[in-house]
């Protein structure tokens, strides 16, 4: 049965991740700062992660008595007497969209978004920042959020602070007010320029690019997909349909909305070693942003992603998204190559 989206409960998403974005940025301006205090360069990734998810559930909770979200965060490590410093950080930081906001609050806050989701048939699930070196380097980074109903997310939000609306600017060079991209299921993906929710933002779409080459968003770093694997099916795509292609590199999963907006043909994430299971908060709001616009979006094998099985994707091996004129010749390649084996 259909799962209806109502105004409030899109509005409730836009607002955390609106809310996460500013607080993100306000962490990363003080990025050195933050490491000059904590001695450590992970540092400010760390604090923004626990702001980010500590924002994001208190506005669900207060929007929608929402009490618990599948995320990777827990404030275990964060509660202990050592880690003092960093959790007045995370206070400090929260407190920019959340006034007043007691110890005890965010941490709980905090906690709710370590949920189970074999609990329930219908969650939500949080990556309160996607694209940790990303963030780190000031490049792309994403505050993923999805609404999951029966195995489907039905809703997805990307917060992308540092991608620019325009397809004229560069990746490596954050935008000064971001974009929003948000799906959901059966009414399409919509782009929001800023981070105004009350301006519902332009339909977009993943149609094919027009200027003679293939575009494929790739990983910054090499080690989250299968690099050479992806030269070989997009060197063997381009041959059949004697073109050319290049590789895009951004983290997160922006990679996802560049492929929704039309701006690349796709964005594969392929194994990097046996057995390895995907989380559904690195991809729940990005194939559901990209697919509503479009796109379809597989594993590796040309299997659905199933978001059923708890917190990975355990019937899925790698991700294969990409627009309609190129899928099925991606999932013929990875066959008639024999590639990703490893899956």
């Amino acid at each position: 049965m259909a799962h209806t989206i109502t105004d409030d409960v899109l509005t409730a998403a836009l607002a955390a991740v609106s809310d996460a974005c500013a607080v993100c940025r306000h962490v990363q301006i003080k990025l050195d700062d933050i490491k000059a205090m904590s001695k450590d360069d992970k540092s400010p990734v760390t604090i923004a992660d626990y702001a980010s998810q500590a924002i994001v559930s208190q506005q669900l909770r207060i929007r929608l008595g929402v009490h618990s979200i599948v995320g990777e965060e827990s404030a275990s490590a964060l509660r202990s007497a050592e880690n003092t410093v960093q959790r007045e950080q995370v206070l400090d930081a929260v407190r920019l969209a959340w006034p007043g906001a007691a110890e005890n609050e965010v941490l709980d806050a905090i906690d709710a978004g370590h949920a189970d989701p074999k609990n329930d048939n219908a969650f939500w699930t949080l990556d309160p920042i996607d694209g940790t070196k990303g963030f780190l380097r000031n490049n792309q980074y994403a505050i993923a959020l999805a609404y999951v109903v029966d195995g489907e997310p039905v809703l997805g939000v990307l917060g992308c602070p540092n991608l620019s609306a325009s397809f004229d600017a560069s990746f490596d060079e954050p935008d000064r007010t971001g974009s929003i991209y948000y799906a959901i299921k059966g009414k399409g993906t919509f782009q929001i320029t800023g981070t105004d929710i009350r301006e519902r933002g332009e339909r977009v779409s993943a149609t094919s690019r027009d200027d003679g080459t293939l575009s494929v968003c790739a990983s910054v770093e090499k080690a989250h997909s299968n690099v050479s694997d992806t030269d070989r099916i997009m060197d063997h795509i381009a041959s059949d349909m004697n073109t050319t292609w290049k590789p895009v590199r951004l983290d997160s999963q922006c990679k996802y909305a560049v492929v929704a907006r039309g701006q690349s043909n796709a964005y594969l994430r392929l194994p990097t070693k046996k057995g390895y299971v995907e989380r559904i908060w690195d991809h729940a709001a990005g194939a559901l942003v990209a697919t509503e616009a479009g796109a379809i979006v597989t594993d590796v094998h040309g299997k659905p992603l199933d978001f059923s099985h708890g917190r990975g994707l355990e019937q899925n091996r790698g991700v294969a998204c990409a627009t309609p004129n190129i899928h099925a010749r991606v999932i013929d390649a990875i066959k008639s190559l024999n590639v990703c084996q490893i899956a």
